[in-house]
């Protein structure tokens, strides 16, 4: 088969070609949706990620395509609309990643049933043709049934509504794929160090670093796209020193659980939590997903810190819900997100006011710069942007065509259990594990997952480090982080194997991967760094 994802193909491209019409700095949902756009238009793309596809807020969402319940309580009804439609695109083009989820608001009062069930036919009638199902009343004996965990003292019964559930880390790596189908050139760990100009301080291209080889290249393009989320003012920092930051993250915590805490079917939203948010409790991958939260941060990393009162407000709210529910010791994983909000022009100490839509700004210099929004909207931010480039550069017009560009793994043959994310691509994994035995062996006994996804990974999926394949290949490192630590001296060795590393780079790998991986535990370590973060 032929390997889409290939590095060492990618940088001979960005060493060889004199000009590009679109440079996309910033490799999450945002950067490779404008890949996938510019590239279907015909444009000569490159696109230059600063570590892996989306390593940052692009695989910590709380895994849903959605129009937005509570955005639709906010009175956003442009950016429910949008987000509504652009799920059905989702639905449309990425059938293998994206299925519906069923919603269960429980109710404890006539008002709120009634107020629930008002709501979310609006909700249903925003969706248009590309409603999933319809909003219901469920009576309470139906809502214990479908909630087993749910506290049903006063209960007056539920409100069932449908939204869409999809694996965002995944989709993240199928449009790298996708980009490079129609000819992008695609480049995980190489870091952007210089923006250049002309004489009038038109910008003409960019310099970025090799990760791997610590290898400088120059690549001139006519359109620069600064698409790099909670990073982007870094990247406008290089452009203008006197830059004021566009940014303000906002902080999102999610805790992992066993299924069993709720029930193995329906999703669990609670409409209004202490903090004027929505919290959900969503089955994912036979687990249970709960989140999330929405904390002011003053500083932005790639791998940020859950603090201490997240998790407690977290439990806390669930316990409000659940007859028996989970304590810190039932955490299996703890992770942390964050949102780039487009900053108000005003100061407030909330960041439930800053906009959830997205910002496109184009500086003097030419540069594009596209910061905000959320994982289901990306494909309509993306021919945002692609067509704002047509308009401030030398750029000749072309269409857009992705509402209906079929994303790599396309199957309407919906896989059993783990395989369910690969899609088409599924049948070539097992060939694969059939040629050669040893990638039969599963990773761990708890899990499914074989040895020939992870020689998956490595050769098409431009997998790097052991984290790329436990953290965002697999996703075993958001569900289970112990466990991902006991399945990373296998996962290493199949990669050595396939990227010819020695020993040395085994045990570097296996111990660098233990040390983030405690990160995502609830641990005393951790507490005590995550409380020393929160003084």
């Amino acid at each position: 088969m032929h390997t889409l994802l290939d590095r060492t193909t990618a940088l001979h491209q960005a060493g060889t070609h004199t000009e590009w019409d679109i440079a996309i700095i910033g490799g999450g949902a945002t950067g490779l949706g404008i890949a996938v756009d510019a590239a279907t238009r015909g444009y000569k793309t490159i696109l230059l990620e600063q570590h892996d596809f989306a390593k940052g807020t692009s695989s910590r969402s709380t895994k849903l395509v959605h129009g937005g319940v509570r955005y639709l309580a906010m009175g956003d009804i442009r950016l429910v609309y949008d987000a509504l439609h652009e799920r059905g695109v989702i639905f449309r083009n990425a059938p293998h990643l994206a299925h519906t989820q069923p919603f269960i608001i429980p109710c404890y009062s006539v008002f709120s049933k009634w107020k629930y069930l008002i709501g979310l036919k609006i909700y249903d009638w925003l969706a248009g043709r590309y409603r999933i199902g319809k909003s219901t009343f469920v009576p309470k004996k139906e809502t214990h049934d479908s909630l087993p965990g749910i506290k049903t003292d006063r209960l007056k019964g539920g409100v069932r509504y449908f939204d869409g559930q999809f694996d965002d880390a995944r989709l993240a790596v199928n449009l790298a794929q996708t980009a490079a189908t129609y000819g992008a050139t695609v480049l995980n760990y190489c870091k952007v160090t210089e923006l250049c100009k002309d004489s009038r301080g038109r910008l003409t291209g960019l310099r970025f670093t090799d990760g791997e080889t610590k290898k400088d290249f120059q690549v001139n393009a006519k359109a620069i796209i600064n698409a790099t989320g909670v990073f982007v003012d870094d990247i406008l920092q290089l452009d203008v020193d006197e830059h004021r930051p566009l940014v303000r993250p906002s902080q999102g915590t999610h805790v992992v659980v066993d299924r069993n805490f709720l029930g193995t079917r329906d999703a669990l939203m609670i409409p209004e939590t202490s903090d004027g948010r929505v919290l959900f409790g969503v089955p994912w991958h036979n687990y249970l997903l709960l989140g999330t939260t929405d904390t002011p941060i003053a500083t932005h990393s790639l791998e940020p810190l859950p603090l201490d009162a997240e998790i407690d407000f977290i439990l806390k709210t669930a316990a409000a819900y659940l007859t028996h529910p989970p304590k810190r010791t039932d955490i299996l994983s703890i992770f942390a997100g964050l949102r780039p909000l487009a900053a108000p022009d005003r100061e407030n100490g909330s960041t439930k006011e800053i906009s959830r839509d997205h910002k496109l700004i184009v500086n003097s210099s030419g540069l594009i710069t596209i910061t905000g929004g959320k994982w289901t909207t990306y494909r309509k931010m993306a021919e945002e942007t692609v067509d704002r480039a047509i308009a401030t550069t030398a750029l000749h017009p072309r269409p857009c065509h992705t509402k209906t560009t079929k994303i790599h793994g396309y199957s309407t043959q919906r896989q059993v259990g783990h395989w369910a994310g690969y899609g088409s691509d599924a049948v070539h994994i097992r060939a694969l594990a059939d040629a050669v035995p040893e990638l039969q062996e599963k990773l761990h006994d708890d899990f499914d997952h074989i040895g020939a996804e992870v020689a998956w990974a490595v050769r098409h999926e431009m997998a790097r480090t052991v984290e790329d394949v436990l953290a965002r290949r697999l996703r075993i490192l958001f569900l289970d982080a112990a466990k991902s630590m006991e399945m990373a001296p296998k996962v290493a060795a199949i990669m050595a194997k396939e990227l010819r590393k020695d020993a040395a780079w085994i045990a570097g790998q296996i111990e660098g991967y233990g040390e983030l991986a405690k990160r995502y535990l609830p641990n005393a370590e951790m507490a005590i760094l995550r409380n020393e973060k929160e003084i």
